[in-house]
């Protein structure tokens, strides 16, 4: 047995190791359309820009814990116009959000309004795609106030609506939420519903709207059901993403699953549409999004700043190998 001070310099090299799923889908490219990486470590988007992910959608959403006055909000909004999308780019991925009043926090009414007043400041900035997430929770009087409320802002500045349908009594709730959007006007192919599953999907489809599906371990939907979806229901306007925050989830969701499509069968152009040009169709009718961005975005110089901050702490050098044991 050797020791430490036994190891010679090339024992010491850098020891690399890729992971199996990457070389199923090397060359291909992700649009993970709902990841809160607010929420998330820079680490993360490094692994996203190696598996192959180069655009993505931050929602506006919910933080963990009640915000106690809009200032709150408006910090949080400009962080996602700001911060975050530089953080993104950094790593080579094209960063957008949607802006909105999460269901959750539908029901303060008092900070609800003052949210609502605030919002035209930022859903008609550069970058913003959409309206959302919103939608229902609990589904109570409150957050069908305030859904329609955004979804007339919505139709007035022309952008789609990212919907995020119920954990509980989903079936119904998502039901609600399309015949609402319906009842103010906005056409399906302009609303995006979300964190769909098996018994809201066929409806969802049959509507017209658009389906998002959310690869969340042990609640939402495992990537072998995602599997099965697409071959029962094809890839028309069926899109896949990680919807990955503070919880137990996976930033790597969408390659992972275009990973195990193609190791289920499923034709390259199928697994293309659902984790990348759908997402890219929905979201353009914002407007925002124009597809030669993301290889203008692949040019990166991580010694850039935003306001004097940069992602290199401490006079780090830029881009380290995640792939070794060394840390230097």
């Amino acid at each position: 047995m050797c020791g430490i001070h036994d190891l010679t310099e090339k024992d010491l090299q850098p020891l690399t190791y890729t992971p199996a799923f990457l070389n199923s889908i090397k060359g291909m490219r992700f649009f993970d359309p709902h990841v809160h990486m607010t929420a998330r470590t820079t680490d993360d988007y490094q692994a996203m820009a190696d598996a192959g992910v180069v655009a993505i959608i931050e929602p506006a959403f919910w933080l963990g814990q009640p915000r106690t006055g809009v200032d709150t909000f408006r910090d949080y909004f400009s962080s996602l116009l700001g911060w975050e999308r530089f953080r993104a780019s950094q790593f080579g991925i094209k960063h957008y959000c949607t802006i909105g009043l999460n269901s959750k926090e539908a029901n303060n009414e008092k900070l609800a309004e003052a949210v609502m007043e605030i919002l035209p400041q930022f859903i008609y900035k550069e970058g913003v795609v959409g309206v959302g997430e919103i939608g229902f929770d609990d589904q109570t009087a409150l957050e069908e106030k305030y859904y329609r409320a955004q979804l007339e802002l919505a139709k007035e500045a022309g952008l789609p609506v990212q919907i995020h349908t119920p954990h509980r009594d989903k079936k119904k709730g998502t039901q609600r939420s399309m015949d609402i959007a319906l009842e103010h006007g906005l056409e399906p192919h302009m609303i995006i519903v979300d964190h769909n599953n098996e018994e809201t999907v066929k409806e969802v489809l049959d509507r017209g709207f658009w389906a998002a599906f959310t690869i969340y371990p042990f609640t939402k939907m495992g990537n072998e059901r995602m599997v099965a979806v697409v071959k029962q229901y094809g890839s028309e306007r069926i899109m896949v993403n990680s919807a990955a925050d503070w919880g137990i989830s996976d930033p790597l969701a969408v390659p992972k699953t275009a990973a195990l499509m193609h190791e289920s069968g499923i034709d390259l152009n199928d697994i293309h549409l659902v984790t990348y040009t759908n997402a890219v169709k929905a979201f353009a009718q914002s407007g925002q999004i124009n597809e030669a961005d993301f290889d203008i975005a692949r040019n990166i110089d991580q010694s850039e700043k935003f306001n004097g901050s940069s992602i290199l702490r401490g006079g780090q050098q830029p881009r380290i190998d995640k792939n070794t044991t060394i840390i230097r």
